[in-house]
């Protein structure tokens, strides 16, 4: 027959095993500090439980008192693993569970009654369960099927532990029966933490897998969306679009005169140029469009939008901020413009390959039009075929943020004479 210290024993070389196989991963991933701090927690538990499994081998103030509190702590390391694993502020309520035993365990009528202690224990371990339960749900929103499975297993360890607690005092059981139904007790318990660590796996794949996901859709230099990124940004927006009618816009940048940027200033400042233009243009691009590099110098933002201004409006903002910003070489002001070319397309007929080839077409006619300027091809122009004859002046030179200060002032003027 199963009894107490039969039970403790099995449950302390579960947890010693659970401590080594996450002290492992921690190993493996050092940016991951909630493998140590779960490790830690299972190995304080097996501490706490084995000094336990000693009682009468022991003083019994360290196999009652500090045993059970040392235990206990082992829940407080888990629920400071999950708010660390979210970075999550800490909080002083993970400490609970001990404070709550070694408050209760220090009344008399406590101390010496088996059957209260494990009334105190369980209630204890009922808060930390709960305490777990909350630690788990996320604090920004975030819908992760592995978490929920989570709660409701750590929800599960709340009610066995109140169940038992409340069983205890209903059944009142001998001390030979109490101990036994504590042995029974911490193999389910032990069960049930098992089952959450399985899960818990489960949901650090599944944010191991979205991480890794990301890296491969984000360009390295700028932090930006690189082209597959875009590829699949720009799915997405044409899905959406579909079901609100609207346009969709591609503005494609190329800074201008880049390689004489490379070779005059070395590599180093034309990394950071583009990571300063990939900034600028990036706070500038709503969350309803994707913006992203192409490559070498390219950029292209994709924007659904109502009607031509708003485009032109986002891609003048941007060159205008970008050609304002001082870049230093050392001591050296490095000049640095960028030219965009923009096409606009109904969501119906729109396509990839045209969108882009049409804005590649606006960006070579920006380029002709000397430079650190926008060009629009509108809706009838990019309805045209793509292998049409490229006019002089084809495509629509927008004024820029100067120029239309300046007519606004001139106008202004005009009005008083």
């Amino acid at each position: 027959m199963l009894n107490m210290t039969t039970g403790l024993t099995i449950w302390c070389s579960e947890a010693i095993t659970l401590a080594t196989v996450l002290l492992l991963a921690w190993r493996h991933d050092r940016k991951s500090p909630a493998y140590l701090i779960w490790a830690l927690g299972f190995t304080v538990s097996a501490v706490g439980f084995a000094l336990v499994a000693a009682r009468g081998l022991i003083p019994d103030i360290w196999s009652i008192q500090i045993g059970n509190a040392v235990a206990l702590l082992g829940e407080s390391a888990w629920i400071t693993g999950f708010r660390v694993m979210d970075k999550r502020r800490l909080e002083w309520s993970a400490f609970l569970p001990p404070a709550i035993w070694l408050m209760g365990v220090s009344l008399p009528w406590v101390t010496g009654d088996f059957a209260n202690r494990v009334i105190l224990y369980d209630l204890a371990g009922a808060v930390g369960a709960t305490l777990l339960a909350f630690a788990v749900h996320p604090g920004d929103g975030r819908r992760e099927p592995a978490r929920g499975q989570l709660g409701i297993v750590f929800v599960a360890l709340a009610c066995f532990c109140f169940g038992s607690a409340l069983w205890m005092v209903l059944a009142a059981p001998s001390l030979e029966d109490a101990m036994i139904y504590r042995g029974y007790m911490a193999l389910g318990y032990g069960l049930l933490i098992i089952i959450a660590i399985v899960l818990n796996g489960k949901l650090l794949m599944e944010r191991a897998e979205r991480r890794w996901r990301a890296i491969s859709i984000t360009d390295t230099l700028t932090g930006v969306l690189n082209r597959r990124g875009l590829q699949e940004s720009y799915e997405i927006l044409v899905g959406k679009g579909q079901q609100q009618q609207q346009k969709l816009a591609a503005l494609l940048f190329d800074l201008d005169h880049f390689k004489k940027t490379n070779d005059r200033y070395g590599h180093q400042t034309g990394d950071a140029v583009l990571v300063e233009f990939a900034r600028i243009a990036r706070q500038f691009v709503p969350r309803t469009g994707a913006f992203g590099r192409m490559g070498g110098e390219e950029f292209v933002a994709f924007l659904p939008i109502d009607d031509q201004s708003q485009a032109e409006a986002l891609a003048e903002t941007i060159r205008a901020d970008f050609c304002r910003v001082p870049l230093l070489a050392g001591r050296s002001l490095v000049p640095a413009t960028v030219s965009i070319g923009v096409s606009i397309m109904p969501h119906d007929t729109v396509s990839w390959d045209r969108l882009v080839s049409f804005a590649d077409r606006a960006l070579y006619a920006a380029k002709r039009a000397g430079r650190n300027c926008t060009i629009v091809f509108n809706e009838m122009e990019t309805a045209r075929e793509p292998d049409a004859t490229i006019a002089a002046d084809e495509g629509e030179l927008v004024p820029t943020l100067d120029d239309q200060i300046h007519a606004l002032r001139r106008m202004g003027t005009l009005a008083r004479m």
